[in-house]
């Protein structure tokens, strides 16, 4: 396999899904807790980086197989595209998941058995998305289950690598007793400021599904655009924004993130036209873009904004 074929396979593009919650949660932990471990945030990095783009890997070899017509697979599959062979796709995905995985228990030695449990949460639901009889992509699940994992699960282990010692969650196992402690207050504070990632990550796979509808309907992937229609999904795609900006405001007001981040509404404007483009054209040639940028836009803005905070 070329490298650039690696590259298409696990989707190196759409990694800025996954960038932003790590980015945001970096400076957020900066900022709250004024602490910042490089190598285990580096070791983390690695690990997720590896993993997400397994998942894509997965992914894409699981439309390969469940394709339900060699048409389909020529023009949407990158494996039957590029010629890439089963088997190499496989190895490829096998040693990902293996090297994420020992970067990860790295991690959990240099911090605590949270990372542990949190870690093989999102690699269950990360593989579990794609693989199975039922994968979750392909059920009413895909939107909540990526931003979520994604959205909330990259940046709270992002904060507890780095304060894992601050008394965030604490897990202690003795003889035959486990013990699951949490500071709510702190974990309210984390899921408060992922949400505009969350969202903005379930944005990404509702635009995509409400574009590939018909396409998914003869694939048998039944996804939440079928079940809800396109009238509610569009509502939902537009709601989903206007939730990541109340988050932050709330966030603001409740003293967790600063006030520069107040700054952050002056690009409603922009994913508001956007937005509005997306309403009047479903095309995934044309309008998909459309949730890829109004991510960029409103956690770049978030992610600038909480670095203008740290340094100043």
């Amino acid at each position: 396999m070329s490298f650039g074929a690696f590259l298409n396979l696990v989707e190196i593009r759409t990694k800025l899904a996954s960038l932003f919650p790590f980015l945001i949660g970096c400076l957020f932990v900066s900022y709250r807790y004024h602490t910042f471990n490089l190598l285990n945030t580096l070791i983390f990095f690695a690990s997720m980086l590896l993993f997400d783009m397994a998942t894509t890997a997965i992914n894409n070899y699981m439309d390969y197989r469940k394709a339900t017509s060699d048409e389909y697979r020529r023009r949407e599959n990158i494996i039957s595209r590029q010629n890439i062979p089963e088997g190499l796709v496989v190895f490829t995905i096998i040693s990902l998941v293996a090297i994420a995985t020992v970067l990860g228990i790295s991690l959990v030695v240099r911090t605590d058995l949270v990372v542990l449990l949190a870690g093989m949460v999102c690699f269950a639901i990360g593989i579990l998305y794609s693989f199975g009889p039922i994968p979750l992509s392909r059920m009413p699940l895909g939107e909540l289950f990526s931003g979520v994992t994604m959205g909330l699960g990259i940046l709270f282990l992002t904060v507890y690598a780095n304060a894992y010692d601050e008394g965030i969650v604490n897990l202690i196992w003795q003889g035959r007793i486990v013990v699951l402690r949490a500071d709510i207050l702190h974990l309210v504070e984390i899921v408060l400021v992922s949400l505009p990632c969350v969202f903005t990550i379930a944005n990404l796979m509702l635009a995509n599904n409400i574009c590939d509808l018909d396409d998914d309907i003869k694939n048998n992937r039944f996804t939440l655009v079928y079940y809800i229609g396109k009238k509610y999904a569009l509502w939902l795609f537009d709601g989903l924004y206007a939730g990541s900006f109340a988050a932050i405001l709330i966030a603001v007001l409740l003293r967790i993130l600063p006030p520069v981040l107040l700054l952050a509404v002056l690009i409603i404007l922009p994913v508001y036209k956007l937005v509005r483009q997306f309403n009047v054209m479903q095309v995934k040639s044309k309008t998909f873009v459309v949730a890829v940028k109004n991510l960029v836009l409103i956690n770049a803005a978030i992610a600038f904004l909480l670095l203008v905070a740290v340094i100043f």
